[in-house]
């Protein structure tokens, strides 16, 4: 009888402390979540300035975050030498060791200070006049980097495209555990005839590091945007098409060996413009 006792006691506490855990865990989320009158005003001071969202809704977790730590520029040279050439015959050309040159007859590798160019267009200069496909589309220049970032770099996601020069820019940005790293990247320039150049700058991900850490709320990011932009706005609406938050490295080195973290970022993309206003999430400062 004593034991039938003690047993009841004991689930009776289990309940009474799961409870108390679900009743933390629910304070612990409301404390980082935009409600709906905070949203709500915010909208309103942002329609004041001639600020408004276009068919997006705004982040509304504000959780502390940690910095992911990303070593400098890394490239593992033999292999981008497999990737752009294959089984073509390259030479090297004199560089020094900042700036290292790698040559077909007609494509150009350069690596220098860490950053990657790959130009094809001597290539596409002689199919100029090839070209059948006059409404080449958004969806084909897609396909085409696609097709390469599937083969070579697969942890990289499709994060940015759009018109320029007859063709289409498609930025891809290097994705680790769901967060997206804004400053690992890779950039195709596509043109009806092909592949017209691609540009590369990436780091080794080693990891999240350090103590999570306080981020400024969405609604307090977007007042400091407003500030930024509130002059323009009087001369012409202004039109949040989206917002997110991604990791960036501030500062980045050629050496392998150097660490540097990469930390949050709310980005807020605008009507009429092809790259994002990048504010840190953690000192809320336009960079």
């Amino acid at each position: 009888m004593e034991w039938e006792r003690a047993k009841n006691y004991i689930i009776v506490a289990f309940v009474l402390l799961n409870c108390g855990l679900a009743g933390l865990l629910f304070y612990e989320d409301r404390r980082y979540t935009l409600g709906s009158d905070r949203i709500a005003s915010i909208q309103a001071v942002l329609s004041d300035n001639n600020i408004n969202f276009s068919y997006t809704n705004l982040p509304r977790r504000f959780a502390p975050m940690r910095h992911l730590d990303v070593s400098g520029f890394y490239y593992d040279v033999p292999a981008l030498l497999d990737i752009f050439f294959g089984d073509e015959v390259f030479f090297r050309k004199d560089s020094d060791d900042e700036r290292i040159i790698f040559e077909t007859e007609k494509t150009i590798l350069e690596i220098s200070n860490g950053f990657i160019s790959f130009d094809n267009s001597a290539n596409l200069r002689e199919n100029r006049n090839e070209n059948k496909n006059e409404n080449f589309s958004r969806e084909e220049a897609i396909k085409i980097s696609q097709n390469f970032i599937a083969k070579y770099f697969s942890d990289f996601k499709r994060d940015i495209v759009f018109e320029a020069d007859g063709g289409f820019r498609i930025r891809y940005i290097q994705e680790f555990r769901e967060q997206l790293i804004y400053s690992n990247l890779i950039e195709f320039f596509v043109l009806p005839q092909g592949v017209a150049w691609i540009e590369m700058e990436f780091g080794r991900v080693i990891g999240f590091s350090a103590e999570p850490r306080m981020i400024f709320a969405p609604d307090e990011i977007l007042l400091t945007f407003m500030q930024r932009v509130r002059h323009r706005a009087m001369e012409n609406p202004i039109f949040i098409t989206h917002m997110d938050v991604v990791f960036k490295q501030e500062y980045a080195s050629d050496q392998p060996g150097t660490i540097y973290p990469a930390v949050p970022f709310y980005r807020i993309f605008i009507r009429g413009e092809d790259f994002p206003f990048l504010i840190n999430a953690y000192t809320n400062v336009l960079n």
